[in-house]
């Protein structure tokens, strides 16, 4: 059973299924032998680049990349103490609609039993089918399961491991991606190393027909093995030449096929495609194949279509030096981003052996606490014709996530048939909220203050006038059930 070719003209017949509509919140396991070092993201990257920090700290921790590298990082990833069911149970409590895993990362090593790459976790390392785990706990939970692939960008970003040292002691003795036995895991992307050793990682996609076709075999591999309700790619749909392709070029043939079977082994399964894929290029003509996501940022308004933010508690991996978003700005964002026809995928970080901090088992109690009062807003809604009101705005400005300073003017809306929804971003120290962006057609029957008890209120005009109590249900944002006479 095939609905979809790979073809724009085929792609754009795609619609987004009701559970990613209704989820608005998941968590994602971005989680891999770059954990390894506790240093933070792109690791394999940069421990290949002389002078960086994480170089610095490999060349001292573990020694120079010529005689210890990223190969031998990924034999000290153990995963010893992982208990995906343990940790998808705190996750479905802290208000995770859906759960999405790693396949692999742009290291070239992949959290599942690949017969294309030797460099696995079930042969190297933790010795364990990680995103096979990860599933059975989230089909156990009832989560739509999900995986994220960072492979396409792979060729050209890890072209550094063919470097070597431009000076100390060490200078000119070529780094460990030059040995010709590990050449299928660091691959043979000389074409991208130029004399100067740029650090540059253009192109972000490579032209290398014969990679192409192995990221396109990898893709039917990870789908044909987990089904997965999402598939998430880091970066704009593979392979395009994204400063002037457009829909037809050819550029584009190999992840539109790719995005095809993932529908098609949907439509083969439930008998309707219920998969979403997620890509970067926000173009409207290349993203209406899937559902648009913005990596650490999102929209200045209501989007017609579902779209996604990805976005992490800290860094991407584990990193011990990185300090933690607080719940408040977790909370906050994701009600400025549901408001928007938005969803967040949040990055829940992992240490190397699998476990969860304190500080981080204490952000998903306090998103429980918060959920348990105001999921009802969240959960199942829509976005109302206005998205909010107020003086305040977040920040939209690429990788920028500073937490906004709200007063109690600002508003955020979503709404569930007759109700509407009004998140109030800071009460009111006078504890008397107004509302001015219903008109006097959206006649209001009651007010219920979610985890309180139905409120006192004035309407004139327009300009409605809630009467809260003192004391609040939450000490995070509070949110009001606006019933109304007709469909909000």
């Amino acid at each position: 059973m095939e609905k979809f070719s790979s073809s724009f003209e085929s792609l754009y017949e795609y619609q987004c299924p009701n559970w990613f509509r209704d989820a608005k919140f998941g968590i994602w396991s971005h989680w891999g032998p770059q954990s390894v070092p506790m240093y933070g993201d792109w690791y394999a990257r940069n421990m290949y680049i002389q002078g960086t920090p994480q170089y610095l700290y490999h060349l001292r921790h573990y020694g120079h990349p010529s005689k210890f590298g990223y190969k031998d990082i990924v034999k000290l990833w153990k995963a010893e103490k992982f208990e995906p069911d343990a940790l998808i149970e705190l996750y479905v409590k802290a208000g995770a609609k859906y759960f999405v895993g790693q396949a692999m990362h742009h290291d070239h090593f992949f959290n599942f039993p690949s017969r294309l790459n030797r460099f696995n976790s079930t042969k190297i390392g933790p010795m364990k089918d990680i995103c096979g785990l990860w599933k059975a706990a989230a089909d156990k939970h009832g989560l739509p399961f999900g995986l994220t692939e960072h492979m396409g960008a792979s060729f050209s970003w890890w072209k550094v491991n063919k470097w070597s040292d431009g000076y100390g002691p060490f200078a000119g003795v070529p780094y460990d991606g030059n040995e010709p036995e590990y050449r299928d895991f660091y691959f043979d992307n000389f074409e991208h190393v130029t004399k100067d050793r740029k650090a540059s990682i253009q192109p972000w996609y490579t032209r290398n027909r014969k990679f192409r076709e192995y990221w396109l075999a990898v893709m039917r591999e990870v789908i044909d093995l987990y089904q997965p309700d999402l598939l998430y790619s880091d970066g704009p749909l593979p392979f395009g030449e994204h400063d002037v392709s457009r829909p037809g070029d050819e550029s584009f043939a190999t992840g539109l096929e790719a995005v095809a079977h993932l529908y098609n082994t949907s439509l083969a399964k439930y008998g309707e495609n219920r998969a979403v894929y997620n890509q970067k290029d926000r173009r409207p003509d290349i993203y209406r194949i899937g559902v648009l996501d913005i990596e650490k940022s999102q929209l200045p308004g209501i989007n017609p279509e579902p779209w996604q933010t990805d976005t992490c508690i800290g860094n991407w991996f584990y990193d011990a030096k990185q300090p933690f978003k607080k719940p408040g700005h977790i909370i906050e964002m994701l009600i400025d981003i549901i408001s928007k026809n938005g969803t967040m995928l949040l990055n829940v970080l992992q240490r190397p052996d699998g476990t969860i901090d304190e500080e981080t088992v204490f952000i998903l109690q306090e998103l429980a606490s918060w959920f348990k009062i105001c999921s009802e807003g969240v959960h199942g809604t829509r976005p109302w014709r206005e998205y909010g009101e107020g003086d305040s705005r977040v920040l939209i400005e690429g990788f920028r996530e500073e937490q906004t300073e709200w007063n109690s003017s600002d508003f955020r809306f979503t709404a569930k048939g007759k109700t509407l929804y009004a998140f109030m971003m800071k009460a009111p120290q006078s504890r008397v909220a107004v509302i001015k962006s219903l008109t006097e057609a959206d006649a209001v029957a009651s007010i219920r203050l979610l985890g309180g008890r139905e409120l006192p209120f004035q309407q004139s005009f327009g300009v409605l006038t809630v009467q809260l109590p003192q004391d609040l249900p939450t000490g995070y944002t509070n949110c009001l059930a606006i019933e109304l006479l007709k469909r909000a």
